[in-house]
């Protein structure tokens, strides 16, 4: 099975088995592969942002600090539009029953949240 997941949270992307790094930055200044492999291989590629991060999840050291605070007003699962992917019941493992994980996507509005 493969699933493919657009995702910013580096205790996340660090469980990845591969990463792929679009970038280097984001809109029309990116769209390039910048970066791709196992978590630790981006990492070490200098050119990735998503690599400068990860890598200090990787050795421990936590979170970088960005300068830049979350945003409000994340949408809840009930409230996804109808131009959206609503994931419901999901988990990690597809061995067992439906699980409690949901997520919902508004098409044309994913961004890094960093």
């Amino acid at each position: 099975n493969t699933v493919l997941v657009i995702e910013h949270n580096m205790e996340v992307v660090k469980t990845a088995d591969w990463v792929i790094d679009l970038g280097p930055e984001g809109g029309e200044a990116g769209g390039e592969v910048v970066a791709q492999g196992p978590p630790e291989v981006v990492a070490r590629e200098k050119a990735s942002h998503t690599g400068r991060y990860l890598g200090a999840y990787l050795s421990g050291k936590g979170r970088l600090k960005t300068g830049r605070r979350k945003r409000p007003g994340k949408t809840s699962a009930a409230q996804t539009p109808a131009a959206g992917i609503l994931v419901r019941g999901a988990t990690r493992d597809p061995a067992k029953p439906a699980g409690g994980v949901y997520g919902s996507f508004r098409i044309g509005e994913i961004d890094s949240g960093l």
